[in-house]
């Protein structure tokens, strides 16, 4: 008799722990749901307490205690089960949970990122438009503006670099410049040399800063940065050991002392046309690819002593009026030196042998000249020139 109520009333709990876990689901508020899911399994337990408890009394030789025990553990393993999902949502709410704080995360990352770009265009902007300032302090405040947005967003770096080359290719021509084309020219009134300082000054700030947003040669996976210096005119410009990409550098107006040396130019060069009235030092470099010097006009000493041209070389129609040393150079391809004159001393003592064209190319009688075996120089109508045979 006891055995049939306790399996009447098992039914009956199980029954409603299952009417109740299902109630909840249906339900919207929260703590509903989790004290009907509570209740539920209570029940449901209590029920499976009872159905086995009931169960195990029917035989005639089974010890109630042990049944009522047997049921309980029964009853225990069912709250087991839902404490072990309870602790199984309750993780994945929590990894839900953690997720949506990273998305959010994400995004407020994004709108700081967004503002930062924002503010940095706004920075550029600003920054350009001051370089048309009418007074040269402003003008240097404003590139070193636009230097330190490269330094604090590399991403600018390129563009910061092509702003400030085009600042150096606006026309500038100082009375000392003019003076030294001349050379027996005055170099202008003492008001002229003091304006035409002040906007020099600027300048000199500009290549400065060029040199300074270059990568220097050996740094680890630098990025090579183009320079279009096309027409510009250049005073004391020094880039030496840095890495440079692309250089543009047609019709350039060189003045007193320039540095390329050590350089690492790693993509195409063009030096076409440029004219130089100072010291030129191009020693230690390397050209990846072409070197165009065609045109090129040299007043003052050109070093290129142990400079490597990796790709097509060319100094056709050029004009070397001082000292030009290529002593150790490395060519690994053809140099075209067609109607190339040198009016000074020449050294072309390079390594490895040299091949090129030497159709009008001419050297100094007068002054020392090397040149690699089986170049010769055979007396030129001009008494003080030889034309170059190979």
């Amino acid at each position: 008799m006891i055995d049939a109520v306790f399996i009447v009333v098992g039914v009956l709990a199980v029954a409603g722990g299952i009417a109740v876990w299902l109630a909840g689901i249906s339900r919207p508020a929260v703590r509903t749901r989790e004290n009907l899911r509570l209740t539920g399994t209570v029940l449901f337990a209590f029920g499976v307490l009872m159905l086995v408890a009931g169960w195990l009394m029917t035989g005639s030789d089974t010890n109630r205690g042990e049944a009522l025990k047997t049921g309980g553990l029964a009853a225990g393993s069912v709250v087991a089960l839902y404490a072990l999902w309870l602790n199984d949502r309750r993780r994945r709410v929590d990894e839900e949970r953690q997720d949506i704080e990273r998305q959010r995360q994400d995004l407020e990352s994004r709108r700081a990122e967004h503002d930062r770009a924002r503010a940095a265009d706004e920075r550029f902007l600003r920054a350009v438009e001051l370089l048309g300032n009418d007074t040269d302090q402003v003008r240097v405040g404003a590139m070193h503006a636009l230097a330190g947005l490269a330094r604090s967003r590399p991403g600018y770096t390129q563009d910061v670099l092509d702003v400030i080359c085009s600042y150096l290719r606006r026309p500038f021509d100082h009375p000392r410049y003019a003076a030294v084309r001349a050379e027996d020219r005055a170099p202008g009134s003492p008001e002229e040399l003091n304006e035409a300082d002040r906007w020099l000054q600027v300048r000199l700030t500009a290549q400065r800063l060029i040199a300074d947003l270059l990568p220097v040669v050996g740094t680890e996976g630098a990025q090579a940065f183009d320079l279009d210096l096309h027409g510009a005119t250049l005073e004391y410009f020094d880039v030496s050991h840095r890495v440079i990409g692309q250089l543009r550098a047609r019709e350039l107006n060189l003045y007193e002392s320039n540095s390329f040396h050590h350089c690492e130019i790693r993509r195409a060069a063009w030096f076409t046309g440029s004219r130089s009235w100072g010291r030129l030092f191009m020693h230690d470099m390397t050209f990846c690819e072409r070197s165009w010097f065609s045109r090129f006009t040299s007043h003052d000493l050109a070093d290129f002593t142990r400079t490597v041209f990796r790709g097509d070389t060319k100094f056709a129609n050029s004009t070397w009026d001082k000292q030009v040393s290529f002593a150790e150079a490395v060519f690994d391809r053809n140099v075209d030196f067609t109607a190339a004159t040198f009016h000074d001393d020449l050294d072309l003592h390079v390594a490895g042998g040299l091949t090129g064209r030497t159709i009008g190319m001419h050297v100094s009688l007068s002054h020392e000249h090397h040149l690699p075996p089986g170049w010769n120089v055979d007396p030129a109508r001009d008494e003080d020139l030889g034309l170059v045979r190979s």
